[in-house]
């Protein structure tokens, strides 16, 4: 059992962690953001030619985005405080969002994304960009208007940055009861789909993306291949 950024930001985590423990009876490790972001690359998509490579894979969560670089192995990792929950909670209060709210949420996304290029010069230059977590397959189901989760439309489907800009300017005109007449968009993700499209629209634009390849491959995949490498190794 693992946690991730919100029981990293938790004052009562060692509570829930207790609980969860009395519950499922397994200890939880926390992950700190230097652990998670190396699972995303480890557990991306296998079904990626290396050939294609390397790839960017940016996984966008709740509390925290995953910014990860490489090809079979990891070359550069960084999570970074940004994501649905948290620009959601500290920067959109009205419904529909104003401009104001929706600027600050970008702004601070392209003060992290520049230490990011910084930090990898050759990020904005990856062949592939592939796109982890709610927010991506949640834009792709509302790009094809799915009426209900299909993995096997949305696994793969490739969204330019013309549909994430369309999408992201249909949602954020709209109130939530507004949102949830979009097909594909799901009643748990329609209060925070505006924040997490903030962060994927505006490193789209920042790292003059095309494409985004959408995965249903993520970090359970990667939690799941450093198992295995464990019980390889007899560790």
């Amino acid at each position: 059992m693992t946690a991730t950024s919100a029981a990293r930001d938790a004052a009562n985590r060692d509570e829930f962690f207790t609980g969860a423990r009395n519950i499922i009876g397994v200890e939880a490790e926390l992950l700190s953001g230097t652990d998670e972001a190396p699972l995303v690359v480890h557990g991306r998509d296998r079904e990626l030619a290396p050939a294609d490579g390397p790839f960017l894979v940016v996984d966008i969560g709740g509390g925290s985005t995953e910014f990860s670089y490489g090809l079979e192995e990891c070359e550069y990792a960084r999570s970074l405080d940004i994501g649905c929950v948290r620009l959601t909670e500290k920067y959109i209060a009205h419904d529909p969002p104003r401009p104001e709210e929706l600027l600050a949420c970008l702004t601070l996304v392209e003060t992290y994304v520049d230490d990011v290029a910084r930090e990898c010069a050759g990020l904005a230059a990856a062949p592939c960009f592939v796109g982890l977590a709610g927010t991506v397959s949640t834009t792709a189901a509302v790009e094809q208007g799915l009426a209900s989760y299909d993995r096997d439309r949305i696994h793969h489907f490739v969204l330019t940055r013309a549909a994430v800009e369309d999408v992201f300017r249909t949602l954020a005109t709209e109130n939530r009861a507004e949102r949830l007449g979009n097909p594909g968009l799901e009643v748990g993700r329609a209060d925070v789909i505006v924040g997490g499209l903030c962060v994927l629209v505006q490193i789209m634009r920042q790292l003059d993306l095309d494409e985004c390849l959408v995965s249903e491959s993520d970090i359970l995949d990667g939690l799941v291949m450093s198992l295995q490498k464990q019980d390889s190794s007899g560790t």
